[in-house]
C-alpha cells in the first residue's frame, strides 16, 4: 500500500559562529537525494535583513517556502514600522512561524545569525517546530554531529546556569573564526557524503556583509 511521505532530506550542513562584533555563517552547496547529487551549486544561506541571515538544512521545498514566508513578513514589518527587523526580532518571528506549522512542520533545521541591536554577534539555533536558543555557535544538518565536538572543544560557551550570566560570544577573532569554520567543513566533508562541493561563507560585521566561497571535495 502506498504511504504518504511528503518529506525528503536533501542533506548538507550549516554552521554559525558569533563573535564580539561579527558573525560567521557557512554552509556547503551540495543538494542530494540518497546517493544522487542533484546540484553542486545550491546555496543554503538566505539574507533576510541587513544584518541577519538564515542557513537551513533539510527538505529544500520546505526551506524555500519558509524563506518566502519570512521575507514577506519582514517586508510587511518594514512598511509598518519604517525600519528593518533586528536579528533577535527575526529569531522570534522564525520561532512563531515554525510553531504555527507544528502539526505538519517545515522539514527544515535552521541557524539564524547576525548582529543584535548592540552590534554583538548572535546565533539562534532551532528544531523543526520552533524551539530555539541563543548560543555562541551552532551547527545543523547531516554533518552537524561531526562538527559540534570540534566546535565545543574550540569555543565552549559558559554554562547558562552560571550566575551572573556570561556572554555566549566566542573569544576568537573574525579571521580565526573563519579559519575554524573552514577546518570543520574540510573534516566533515571527508566523512559525510551529503556535505561537499563548495563552501559558502558569509561574514557579517559593522561594515556590512561579505561573502566568499572555497572548494570542498567533489566526491
Amino acid at each position: 500500500m502506498a504511504r504518504f511521505d511528503p518529506y525528503e532530506n536533501n542533506g548538507g550542513t550549516c554552521v554559525a559562529v558569533a563573535g564580539a562584533d561579527y558573525c560567521v555563517v557557512a554552509a556547503d552547496t551540495r543538494l542530494s537525494v540518497g546517493y544522487s547529487i542533484l546540484s553542486r551549486d545550491h546555496s543554503k544561506i538566505a539574507q533576510l535583513a541587513d544584518k541577519c541571515v538564515l542557513a537551513s538544512s533539510g527538505f529544500q521545498g520546505d526551506i524555500k517556502a519558509l524563506q518566502k514566508a519570512l521575507t514577506a513578513k519582514e517586508l510587511i514589518y518594514e512598511h509598518n514600522n519604517n525600519k528593518k527587523m533586528s536579528c533577535p526580532a527575526m529569531a522570534q518571528l522564525l520561532s512563531n512561524t515554525l510553531y504555527y506549522k507544528r502539526f505538519f512542520p517545515y522539514y527544515a533545521f535552521n541557524v539564524l545569525a547576525g548582529l543584535d541591536t548592540q552590534g554583538k554577534g548572535c546565533v539562534f539555533t532551532y528544531d523543526a517546530v520552533g524551539s530555539y536558543e541563543r548560543t555562541g555557535y551552532s551547527a545543523q544538518g547531516t554533518g552537524s554531529a561531526l562538527m559540534m565536538p570540534v566546535l565545543d572543544n574550540q569555543l565552549k560557551s559558559p554554562s547558562p546556569l552560571l550566575l551572573p550570566a556570561r556572554d555566549a560570544v566566542t573569544p576568537l577573532s573574525e579571521s580565526d573564526a573563519v579559519d575554524l569554520v573552514k577546518d570543520v567543513f574540510a573534516s566533515a566533508t571527508e566523512r559525510d557524503i551529503y556535505t561537499g562541493d563548495r563552501l559558502e561563507i558569509v561574514v557579517i560585521n559593522s561594515s556590512g556583509t561579505h561573502r566568499e566561497c572555497i572548494e570542498l571535495r567533489k566526491d
